[in-house]
């Protein structure tokens, strides 16, 4: 298991190499001044020595508080304007275009998915972005295939094409529910129809929410969309801050005018008709992940109002987390991001009070950094210590793998080691990865029976806490009772499989 030692270790030497005409001008500067031939140029030499030697070690730290995903004390979120619940997740991702104001807001289902292309050449490097964009190279191009269903006038239809995903939206894919804008189609020429017009341009910007407003903001548009459907479907555009939404990855509440707080997560059919009424009113603030009614203007608010009293007199089920035909757009496997094991231990690590513990994110927000295998975003993660003290948010800027966004609708659980004091927790993706099952694990029992534990989440971590407990490194994602090495262990193991329910 790398430490964060080793880390710096490493970046010093190295910024040490990149930075080493420093020290050596600091030794000339010194050699100079007891010569006493120049002292005007030995200042000078001590001056630009000082300054390069003092760059190494700053250096080496910045890139390492960068790069190495520990969390510690001076993380604490401070003055935090919105307090989230357990179960929140807001997400301020990239915007989508607009579109032209008689676009109508539909769902699709997504049918299949597949990665065209992802090759950025930014190796493991951080490479900052200016502007209010999403850089290609950091997109996704993917092909999907959907099903477009809820546009008044004209029966559902199925369109094949190639759109770019931003990574933050992926989960929205895997999930299998979107939201599209469809565009009337021209009145005239061969390009009317449903597969009519390009695909999507770009994204108007990277890191607003599903608003251009304050954080949190929803479904601002600027000016007035018309509630009619066209009459005939044209381009079809993916809203992916929407799709989020839709998807009930980014939870969504409802804050009534009598204060009451409706939780509207994963319930399609109120969410597309709110998202309708919040374009049709030019844009609807969100605080963290809820719609306040008393901040709205009368006629908004009574439109949301009688939508509410319209589900509550025929309520709707809520969706599954992940619609039927998951295996046919499961792009996880293409995408880059560590593969999920059951984790590394060191012994005196685990001997000194070393531990797992659960966190849990719940604010994620787009930057202008990116990495190959996943984006760079600010986010907060609520991490509740074992030690009995209160559970505490942590703000920090972590780099998401792009397999683990992809299935961000499932889990929004993290890995974290704790060191022995409790003074500092460590990000692991391997683990985070099996746990959320982006790879598939198993067990392999001393009778050489083979048991899948993928998506079971609840025998995952008790196997991961006993092998660290215990010292146990398995940098794989199956874990064979079979080796000498886990006869301690074993046991304890098949009592953790025997009393888990059946599926």
């Amino acid at each position: 298991m790398r430490s964060y030692a080793g880390a710096f270790i490493g970046n010093l030497l190295f910024t040490a190499i990149c930075c080493i005409a420093g020290p050596f001008f600091l030794l000339m500067g010194l050699q100079i001044w007891h010569g006493g031939t120049d002292r005007g140029a030995a200042l000078v030499c001590l001056g630009v020595g000082l300054a390069g030697t003092v760059t190494i070690p700053v250096a080496a730290y910045t890139s390492t508080r960068q790069g190495f995903p520990r969390i510690t004390r001076r993380d604490r979120a401070k003055d935090a304007s919105v307090r989230y619940d357990d179960d929140t997740l807001v997400m301020l991702s990239p915007e989508s275009p607009k579109g032209p104001a008689r676009a109508w807001l539909a769902r699709a289902d997504v049918l299949e998915a597949s990665l065209v292309r992802y090759s950025p050449d930014g190796e493991a490097t951080f490479t900052k972005h200016f502007g209010n964009y999403t850089p290609d190279e950091f997109t996704p191009l993917i092909r999907l295939g959907l099903r477009v269903h809820g546009v008044e006038g004209a029966d559902p239809f199925e369109v094949t094409r190639e759109w770019r995903v931003p990574s933050m939206c992926l989960s929205a894919v895997t999930a299998g529910r979107l939201v599209v804008l469809v565009h009337p189609a021209p009145s005239t020429g061969p390009a009317a129809g449903p597969f009519a017009g390009p695909a999507a341009g770009p994204f108007a910007g990277p890191f607003a929410g599903p608003a251009a407003g304050p954080p949190g903001s929803s479904d601002a548009v600027p000016g007035t969309a018309s509630d009619a459907a066209p009459a005939t479907p044209g381009e079809i555009t993916p809203q992916w801050p929407r799709s989020l939404l839709l998807a009930g990855t980014r939870t969504s509440r409802l804050l009534d005018l009598d204060g009451h707080r409706t939780d509207v997560t994963r319930r399609p059919g109120r969410l597309l008709e709110q998202m309708r009424i919040s374009r049709a009113a030019g844009g609807v603030v969100m605080t963290g992940d809820t719609i306040d009614l008393r901040r709205l203007d009368p006629h908004t608010a009574g439109r949301y109002t009688a939508l509410a009293e319209r589900i509550r007199a025929h309520p709707e089920d809520r969706a599954p987390v992940t619609e039927p035909g998951e295996e046919s757009r499961w792009i996880v496997d293409e995408l880059p991001g560590p593969t999920g094991e059951f984790g590394s231990s060191g012994r005196r690590w685990s001997r000194r009070g070393g531990h797992l513990i659960r966190a849990r994110f719940v604010e994620l927000r787009g930057t202008t950094t990116f990495q190959d295998h996943g984006p760079v975003l600010d986010t907060v993660v609520r991490v509740r210590p074992e030690d009995g003290t209160p559970p505490f948010d942590a703000a920090r800027r972590l780099t998401l793998p792009m397999n683990y966004l992809a299935v961000l609708h499932r889990t929004r659980d993290v890995v974290l080691c704790v060191a022995p004091r409790g003074t500092s927790y460590v990000v692991d993706w391997p683990r985070t990865n099996l746990l959320a099952g982006v790879t598939p694990a198993k067990v392999i029992t001393p009778d050489s029976a083979e048991l899948p534990l993928t998506g079971r989440p609840d025998l995952i971590w008790p196997l991961m806490t006993l092998l660290a407990a215990h010292g146990l490194s398995v940098p794989a994602p199956t874990l064979d009772l079979r080796r000498r090495r886990m006869a301690p262990i074993a046991p304890f193991a098949l009592r953790i499989l025997d009393s888990a329910p059946p599926r």
